[in-house]
């Protein structure tokens, strides 16, 4: 058997801090069973030299394609062949391909821990017939201010999202215009209203960018896209089967209140089950949805009965329960959409 010891980045958050071994074990998992070529074994935790990793074991040596996609687990900061009492490091390669400033540069309350966020997005590409490192395109529906959608243009990804709060859409507009600006990467931006039978529905962002100039005039684009509108009329911006992954945190209670169908709700699964069957049009045969939730606001059980009632494959992602604070206990469902 050999043996690996992955490195867990220290995390600014402390409470998340407190759950990102374990979460990392149950996202390791997913790996093992979904995408790795070698099977893994024996997934725990130790501590060497006094600082906290998470091991694993396999029966043959790690390739390095198996290494590449461990690369992109939400908490690693590196990887070690363990050989006696010494560490082997292994070479990384992460999908990222933007500067990491894009995820952590904005600070406001509320904002989702981005570790997590990564975690989410892997997971629910990982349940989808897609691969982690082809070119996809992402839908938050509920997206604020934009940090799963950084985290998918980061994966060199295509990126959508809706959301219906107007200060967020204004906030993550100025921001990505401003960051694009900074990092002098090639793009075309425009900002535009959008009209039904001549009345405004909503606002909307769209960017065209390049990672290098030569990329840009060759066409190699990535492309954003962005709606200040309800989610529940998402489909009036963005054509059926269109993602490959529809990914999102949803509202915490009153905070981050859902207005699904009028009015202030204070469950999350009252929104999710009025929206499911437009997020679901928009995803591609064989692709996943991924929701993290406020457990508070709804049982398990409950959301598993939603996604599986409008015709999708619930997984089995046990561990990623963890707690926020103390109105929060978050946990994550990922269902596919049967090809």
């Amino acid at each position: 058997m050999h043996t690996y010891a992955l490195l867990i980045l220290p995390a600014f958050n402390r409470v998340y801090g407190e759950s990102a071994t374990r979460l990392t074990r149950s996202e390791l998992a997913v790996f093992g069973s979904r995408a790795l070529t070698a099977e893994v074994a024996d997934i725990g935790d130790t501590v060497i030299g006094g600082v906290p990793y998470v091991t694993f074991r396999t029966s043959a040596p790690l390739p390095e394609a198996d290494v590449a996609l461990l690369s992109n687990l939400s908490s690693v900061y590196a990887l070690f062949g363990v050989e006696g009492e010494l560490l082997r490091p292994l070479t990384m390669r992460p999908l990222d391909r933007l500067s990491s400033d894009l995820i952590t540069i904005q600070k406001y309350a509320g904002k989702t821990n981005e570790h997590f966020t990564k975690l989410l997005l892997n997971v629910t590409v990982l349940a989808s017939d897609f691969g982690l490192g082809e070119r996809l395109s992402v839908f938050d529906p509920l997206c604020g201010r934009g940090t799963t959608l950084n985290q998918a243009l980061m994966y060199g990804y295509d990126a959508a999202g809706t959301d219906v709060d107007g200060k967020d859409f204004d906030a993550y507009v100025a921001f990505v215009k401003r960051w694009m600006k900074d990092k002098r990467l090639k793009h075309t931006a425009e900002l535009v209203p959008v009209r039904r039978e001549r009345a405004l529905v909503g606002r909307r962002l769209n960017i065209a960018f390049a990672v290098t100039k030569e990329a840009y005039k060759a066409g190699d684009l990535q492309h954003l896209s962005v709606v200040h509108a309800d989610t529940l009329k998402a489909r009036s911006f963005f054509k059926p089967r269109s993602f490959h992954a529809v990914v999102t945190d949803a509202p915490y209670g009153v905070q981050h209140g859902s207005r699904g169908g009028g009015g202030l709700s204070r469950s999350p699964l009252d929104l999710i089950a009025k929206a499911a069957p437009v997020w679901i049009e928009l995803l591609r045969p064989g692709g996943a949805l991924g929701v993290s939730w406020n457990t508070y606001g709804g049982s398990r059980e409950e959301l598993a009965s939603i996604l599986a009632g409008h015709g999708l494959e619930v997984q089995d992602y046990p561990g990623f329960e963890h707690r926020v604070d103390q109105a929060i206990v978050r946990d994550v469902m990922v269902a596919r959409k049967p090809a």
